[in-house]
């Protein structure tokens, strides 16, 4: 449970500009996640989120830059846990999740920044990735396919 809610936070600070425990706490509720301020609280800490100025002028919850070798291994448990298939065609990758995983998985992987991605769109059970190229795709589904196992 717990690391289905990490997920929809990052997530939910990917896709929204959230400056406040309270508006995170009612977004996850909102979510399904049946959560307290507290259990909030943790998670922001366990996740190392820090506020930062978005180019709006507002400030919101973002990974920390120093913090990418634990939000890469955050990302590698989501996608072992949850990807059923990896496989591209051309300069595309599609990953097929647990229902309900995609968009966790695909926020996750938005936010580590892989050199050849072009954009991604996640569904409920799907990421589809537009790569630069038909090499990049082949790197790419080959490094996501070792961390699956």
């Amino acid at each position: 449970m717990k690391t289905r809610r990490h997920a929809k936070i990052l997530e939910l600070i990917n896709e929204y500009t959230i400056d406040t425990q309270e508006e995170l706490l009612r977004r996850l509720r909102e979510a399904g996640f049946e959560v307290t301020q507290a259990t909030v609280s943790r998670d922001i800490k366990e996740l190392r989120l820090i506020k930062t100025l978005s180019h709006d002028g507002k400030y919101k919850y973002s990974i920390s830059k120093d913090n990418t070798k634990d939000y890469s291994s955050k990302f590698y448990s989501l996608l072992s846990d949850s990807a059923v298939l990896i496989n591209y065609a051309c300069n595309m990758v599609v990953i097929k999740c647990l229902t309900g995983m995609a968009q966790a998985v695909c926020a996750a992987m938005d936010s580590m920044h892989w050199d050849g991605i072009v954009g991604t769109l996640a569904g409920d059970d799907t990421i589809f990735i537009v790569m630069k190229n038909e090499e990049y795709a082949q790197q790419l589904v080959a490094e996501l396919k070792k961390m699956v196992g």
